[in-house]
């Protein structure tokens, strides 16, 4: 598949080469399950922050991931012709633009109201597939995808009452006096955890960016 979009220069979601070399295989059926879980929520949440229902995003997901299989075969991983999270991009959005565009009307009539047809032509523009919008959208959602890809792999690593401070405090955005009157312990401790985990947890944000 051709990517004809320029690559973003904060490329640095994991795109796991040795995933994609498996998923070449298309009986493989865990890489694949392994692809949907990594990818699928992604897709879901893009197609969901683009304006489409539920039911329409799940659609959009089911959809790429055909398209997926199909292109994969063709797509060789160079980030310097074109970045797996732009390639995967150009899939989904086009799936988003089909599911707008089927909101459309096939042929405006003469009946219609120009309030109809001002709101037909904002339509349109939505769904055009070079919108900046929805490259804005991905960009956004593949930024929260990797940021929750290194929560999940550093909780195991995290003490769980350290754990239950960092959520409280960084996550849920409690105050440090809120978390430490909650959990019987000092103000500096929850400025201690903070601190530490929020180290980890950059250090690894870092080693996914250097995931070929």
């Amino acid at each position: 598949m051709i990517c004809t979009m320029a690559t973003p220069k904060d490329d640095s979601y994991p795109t796991r080469s040795s995933l994609l070399l498996r998923l070449k295989d298309s009986q493989d059926h865990q890489s694949w399950q392994e692809f949907h879980r990594i990818y699928g929520k992604l897709i879901f949440d893009f197609a969901r922050k683009a304006g489409l229902t539920e039911t329409e995003a799940q659609e959009v997901v089911q959809e790429t991931m055909i398209s997926a299989a199909k292109n994969l075969p063709e797509y060789r991983y160079d980030p310097k012709v074109c970045s797996f999270k732009t390639w995967l991009l150009n899939l989904s959005r086009w799936r988003v633009v089909d599911q707008l565009r089927k909101r459309i009307p096939a042929k405006p009539t003469a009946r219609w109201s120009s309030v109809e047809m001002d709101r037909t032509a904002t339509i349109e523009r939505v769904a055009d597939p070079a919108n900046p919008q929805l490259e804005t959208i991905w960009d956004l959602e593949w930024r929260a995808s990797q940021f929750n890809t290194a929560l999940a792999r550093i909780k195991p690593q995290i003490e769980p009452k350290d754990w239950q401070i960092f959520d409280l405090y960084a996550l849920k955005e409690w105050s440090p006096r809120e978390v430490a009157r909650s959990l019987g312990i000092s103000v500096g401790r929850v400025y201690l955890v903070k601190h530490r985990i929020s180290a980890r947890l950059k250090k690894e944000l870092k080693r996914l960016e250097a995931t070929p």
